[in-house]
């Protein structure tokens, strides 16, 4: 039995697919003709610009090197710092002087380029975070120079420059330990402070996820609240010393009410609680207003409001008072304390709805404890200058003043 043989098609023929050849990389061709257009043009950055986007050059493959020729004058050797082989210019960003008006030039001239080919955006990230991860290599001038470029980039919102990759890469420990990371943020600190806020600078911290605790950028030995004041200080730079200690003192205070808070849901003993209190004041130099103000907040904070009724929330709020009266007396000391507290209470009242109706029992029941006396009172319904819901808290509060100016007749 002979074997079928399979069909074929005569006179067909079987085309082979064309494979793609890629042509091979020559950044070297690439960074010469770039170094030729800025001698041909003698640095001046606008024909330079102009002249590059005459030519038919390839940005999408050598986007990287283009910005190796923008900072450094040439090629640098791949994965490094250090000059690669070719032809080199004197007016890069690294040759430049370490002044602003030196290097505003470049910032403007690469915001030029950018915007005509804003895919680079991502070969300027690439470079920028290879020579930050790599401090160590360049001078204290030439840190310097990148620190100032850094703050006027952000400072003129270079398209699309993200600030987490630029402050994230200097994070090394090494880098940190040699203290080449805060003369870094030091030098661009100052610069960007020339023209733009406090507020300005914290959002670009914030957005580059380096805001939370400057101590970061200090080596490990310099790493206290006093090391960065003392810093920053010498540095001029007041308003980052202002910000940072500020951001301290919001860190601390949370930090004494989340351990009261702690301890009032644990029903500790009051004597336990008054010395946390202390210690936390002895340790952080709070001022008297901010514990009483405090102490005031977590009290309220540890009721549990949810679901209870008028009453219920009264009873709730004066059972507070009454069980916490001891450390409200304990710091409570003297007259305009007193009158701090009382504030206290009429604003969280005012935007407490279910609070509201109550302010006139906290009152009296303040003053029953000994925490509020009467000359405080009366001194605040006569000339009390917070205005917030005061026209609605006199008159609530009219039969106890009135019971009081009465008894005070008497005696």
């Amino acid at each position: 039995m002979s074997s079928k043989e399979k069909p074929t098609l005569g006179g067909t023929r079987i085309k082979t697919r064309k494979r793609n050849i890629a042509a091979p990389l020559d950044p070297a061709a690439f960074s010469d003709a770039v170094v030729q257009i800025y001698l041909d043009n003698a640095g001046d950055l606008d024909l330079v610009a102009k002249s590059i986007e005459s030519l038919d050059l390839n940005f999408s493959r050598y986007g990287d090197t283009f910005f190796e020729v923008v900072f450094t004058g040439g090629r640098t050797q791949p994965g490094t710092t250090k000059p690669d082989e070719g032809e080199r210019h004197p007016y890069s960003i690294i040759d430049c002087e370490p002044k602003r008006e030196a290097i505003l030039p470049s910032v403007i001239y690469i915001q030029k380029i950018l915007r005509r080919k804003p895919f680079l955006i991502k070969n300027l990230e690439n470079v920028m975070q290879r020579f930050l991860q790599s401090l160590e290599l360049f001078e204290e001038n030439e840190s310097k120079k990148l620190a100032i470029f850094t703050a006027l980039a952000f400072s003129q919102k270079l398209s699309g420059l993200p600030p987490e990759t630029v402050f994230q890469p200097l994070l090394k420990d090494n880098l940190i330990a040699k203290g080449l990371v805060l003369s870094f943020m030091t030098d661009f600190f100052r610069e960007y402070l020339i023209d733009n806020s406090i507020d300005d600078l914290i959002s670009i911290l914030k957005r580059g996820k380096v805001e939370e605790n400057l101590l970061d950028f200090f080596p490990s030995a310099k790493r206290t609240p006093e090391a960065v004041s003392e810093h920053f200080t010498k540095a001029g730079l007041l308003r980052i010393v202002e910000y940072n200690e500020k951001k301290i003192f919001e860190m601390r205070l949370k930090e004494m009410k989340s351990v009261l808070t702690s301890q009032m849901a644990e029903e500790a003993d009051i004597s336990e609680v008054i010395e946390t209190v202390k210690q936390h004041v002895k340790d952080a130099k709070f001022p008297d207003i901010e514990v009483v103000r405090i102490l005031w907040d977590v009290m309220m904070d540890a009721v549990q409001w949810s679901g209870k009724n008028q009453q219920q929330n009264a009873n709730a709020a004066l059972h507070q008072v009454k069980t916490w009266a001891k450390l409200l007396n304990t710091f409570c000391t003297t007259g305009k304390l007193e009158l701090e507290l009382l504030y206290k209470v009429q604003v969280q009242c005012y935007d407490d709805t279910k609070l509201m109706k109550l302010f006139p029992e906290i009152i009296r029941s303040l003053y029953e404890q000994d925490v509020l006396a009467e000359d405080t009172i009366l001194h605040w319904f006569r000339r009390g200058t917070n205005l917030k819901g005061r026209q609605t808290f006199v008159k609530a509060l009219e039969p106890f003043v009135k019971w009081l100016e009465e008894a005070e007749e008497e005696e």
